[in-house]
């Protein structure tokens, strides 16, 4: 086929294969970023050129190491061969119009995007995997993990991988004992993986043992003497044998304890369309002899020698060398551990100075290298009955003529042995009342609740003392209660006045300013609860105005609580009671002569416009429009005069305000690489009265948007020919975080210069490298392109 006829089939072929319109792929004579799926059918049409010159005959291509990309005279950019995204991810081509092999348009740069479809399977980086996990692996802790790579774009879901577990051989009972991270790859055990595996079973050795045939030998014969079969023929001991030369030579590959299939799925294993593959991981179980013998419970005051041993422990590793700390600031540590491993107390426990200790036991290795992970193991001292019960005096108050029955206290002793124990469970009686008859109280043994047996009368006595014993099961002590009989409350409080009069205040009376004393008297006895008078306001200050405080022996005074309001509340009439912690006595009610009143006028007073708010914070973005509304502040005069706003402090001139509205705009264009944050005063004053004002601060913070691409601090450089040194690229953004740094940087060809390389070295710099020397004194125009951590970014001359 000829290159004409190739050409005329090409739309053809083109809308065959794509079942796309031309006319979409046409455009005019100027720099283009055009986008092109890897591994499309070529012929393929890219793109046509529209020239507005008219002697336009013909298209020439100015390009680096690509044969696939070709130019018709017609202006039809087209592919020659198929394109892939693992050589190049981008192509860039210069393109001239030509009029009788003459440029009279361009060059014009084009940049040619390959585009990764899903056409590599992820693989993994072994086809066989093996692993060793000890029993009792915590559930979800990783002990391997498997990986697999795609070719594809990492950008896209083509090389999203997700890992699963196909099977698990065997499975007996259709449990999963291991189980995958879909993410990362990781294998871990399962709840019922951590509770079941079991390695199958080996002879212990403790540190520098002899674990040769032989030491076997010498530990079976021991076991038993005077056999009558020869060791080496003894089934039981070469069963034994066997099995120790499997341990010491375990090969996963060859007798797995557990064999899983692991798949892995590109497309995050969402869609139908993914590619897989997949592994094997080979599992032995390892017999875990690290076993936390906690918690430890060891008796206070136990009378032993010491040390005792209390636990013992057993590393994994026959030469670890064992270490003991505590894990909390304690002065005192009175545990050691032995080679072995034995744990020993090394003098006797008080529970009451400490009733826990966490011991944390380490194994080590000769350099201090963990063999096995710290073991925290819990030592719980156990409460023996060392201490006696404690209390302190007790006074009581009964008013006379209480009911038989009635509850005068409880008797509140203490015991510092172990709560909710036989130990520290107590028991109460009463010992001896005095006056001795007759007996008037009774305790309970549990509570401690003292209760009347009679009615007690003032008269005949005025106090009691009683002895109460509180026992435990081994100790006892006696108790001091004092019992007061007091006055029944029989006797009012009365008031000197049983109306105050009127009072006026203006309303900017300061909170805490007292208005008036009051006073009441009450004729029972002094210093009872029956005597003792407490005011309250017990009607009219339902906003709760006003407050009053009381000395306790008739005295009271009322004073303002809260701001006075003319125009909310201009006047006040309270009611205020007297009244007795105590209950009056039966049959008593409080009358009219316990109740006062007083009257509260408020006077109106010029006040200063109120805000509504007291923190007034916006937040916009800098591309705002201009006469945007940012922020209506609004504020109310309490007198209802009319108002006007002004504000203050726009150093930039960017905002105004409506002095009727109290809207904030914008009146010019808003930059935060000039000012990020700033504040302006607003003003609302009396429009008659200007003297009558309050001031808010306005706080504003401009948010970045990203205006501005990175820059080039430097655009050109001398590169001494003989002795060429690295010149170092550094460029600028004005944006914040994340429409800044880190900088991409790229040759604008975007791919290998076979004269130049450019390596980044930090989020703002780069290096340029010249690799081969020119045969001349040169000057070079490179294009770099600069891209910000959003993508933006311009391709920008350097001169070398």
């Amino acid at each position: 086929m000829t290159p004409m006829v190739h050409l005329l089939l090409l739309p053809l072929l083109f809308s065959i294969a794509g079942g796309e319109s031309l006319d979409d792929k046409k455009g005019p004579f100027q720099n283009q970023v055009l986008d092109v799926p890897e591994g499309t059918p070529v012929p393929y049409a890219i793109f046509q050129f529209q020239v507005t010159h008219e002697g336009v005959n013909d298209f020439r291509l100015n390009e680096e190491g690509s044969d696939a990309i070709r130019i018709s005279k017609d202006g039809w950019l087209y592919l020659e061969k198929p394109l892939e995204w693992s050589q190049n991810e981008n192509l860039v081509i210069e393109v001239e119009a030509l009029a009788d092999d003459t440029v009279v348009e361009g060059p014009i740069s084009v940049i040619i995007n390959v585009l990764d479809i899903n056409n590599n399977a992820p693989t993994f980086n072994q086809s066989d995997y093996t692993a060793v996990v000890r029993e009792n692996n915590p559930e979800g802790v990783p002990f391997t993990r498997v990986f697999a790579l795609d070719q594809d774009d990492p950008t896209t879901p083509n090389a999203h991988l997700r890992y699963s577990l196909i099977s698990q051989v065997p499975n007996k009972h259709n449990t999963l004992l291991f189980q995958i991270n879909p993410n990362t790859g990781e294998i871990s055990t399962t709840k019922e993986g951590e509770m079941s595996l079991k390695a199958r079973e080996t002879i212990r050795y403790g540190r520098g043992e002899d674990q040769s045939i032989d030491a076997l030998k010498t530990r079976f014969n021991e076991y038993c003497p005077n056999p009558e079969i020869p060791t080496e023929e003894n089934p039981f001991f070469t069963c034994v044998e066997r099995a120790e030369v499997r341990r010491r030579n375990m090969d996963p590959m060859e007798g797995p304890d557990y064999s899983l299939s692991v798949r892995v799925q590109d497309l995050g294993g969402e869609s139908a369309n993914a590619l897989s593959g997949a592994t094997r991981v080979h599992i032995i179980i390892q017999q875990n002899l690290w076993v936390n013998p906690g918690p430890i419970t060891v008796k206070e005051n136990l009378k032993e020698n010491y040390p005792l041993v209390i636990a013992k422990v057993q590393s994994n590793d026959p030469n670890a060398i064992y270490r003991l700390v505590q894990k909390e600031r304690w002065l005192k540590f009175p545990f050691q551990i032995t080679v072995n491993g034995e744990i020993q107390l090394t003098e006797e426990l008080d529970r009451e100075e400490k009733d826990m200790y966490i011991l944390v036991v380490l194994a080590e290795d000769d350099y201090q290298n963990q063999v096995d992970p710290p073991m925290e193991i819990q030592v719980v001292v156990e409460d023996v009955n060392d201490n006696k019960p404690v209390c302190e005096e007790s006074v009581f108050e009964v008013q006379e003529d209480e009911a038989v029955g009635s509850l005068i206290g409880q008797v509140l002793a203490h015991d510092n042995d172990e709560p909710d124990t036989m130990n520290s469970l107590l028991s109460y009686t009463i010992v001896s009342q005095t006056p001795s008859s007759p007996v008037v109280f009774s305790i309970d043994a549990a509570s401690g609740q003292i209760r009347t047996l009679r009615l007690l009368r003032r008269k005949d006595h005025q106090k009691y003392n009683l002895n109460v014993r509180a026992s435990d099961p081994v100790f006892s002590t006696e108790c001091k209660v004092v019992v007061k009989v007091i006055d029944v409350n029989n006797e009012m409080p009365l008031f000197e006045k049983n109306d105050y009069g009127s009072y006026s205040l203006e309303e900017d009376t300061p909170i805490g300013h007292t208005v008036l004393t009051i006073k009441a008297t009450d004729a029972d006895d002094p210093g009872s609860g029956s005597s003792l008078i407490e005011f309250y306001i017990s009607a009219g200050n339902d906003d709760g105005v006003f407050a009053l405080e009381t000395d306790g022996d008739g005295v009271g005074q009322l004073f303002i609580a809260k701001p006075l309001d003319f125009e909310s509340s201009p006047t006040y009439k309270l009611q205020i009671d007297a009244r007795n912690p105590e209950p009056l006595m039966k049959g008593l009610e409080y009358g009219k002569e316990s109740t006062t009143f007083v009257s509260v006028s408020v006077t109106d007073v010029d006040e200063a416009p109120e805000f509504s708010l007291d923190i007034l914070a916006v937040t916009v973005s800098e591309n705002t429009t201009k006469g945007a509304v940012l922020l209506t502040v609004e504020a109310k005069d309490p007198e209802g005069k009319e108002i006007s706003f002004k504000l203050d402090g726009d150093t930039k001139g960017w905002l105004e305000i409506d002095a009727a509205t109290g809207q904030i705009k914008t009146k010019d264009k808003l930059d935060r690489e000039t000012l990020e944050a700033f504040e302006v005063t607003v003003t609302a004053f009396e429009k008659e009265n200007p003297e009558k004002s309050t001031e808010r601060v306005v706080s504003v913070r401009l948010l970045d948007v990203n205006d501005n691409f990175p820059k080039l601090t430097e655009r050109q450089a001398f590169i001494c020919v003989k002795f060429p040194k690295p010149v170092i690229i550094k460029a600028h953004d004005a944006d914040n975080f994340p429409f800044s740094q880190p900088f991409t940087f790229a040759l604008a060809h975007g791919k290998k210069s076979p004269n130049w390389d450019l390596i980044t070295i930090d989020d703002t710099t780069a290096k340029l490298i010249l690799k081969k020397t020119p045969t001349e004194d040169k000057t070079f125009t490179l294009p770099i392109n600069i891209k910000d951590s959003a993508g933006m970014g311009v391709t920008q001359p350097f001169e070398g």
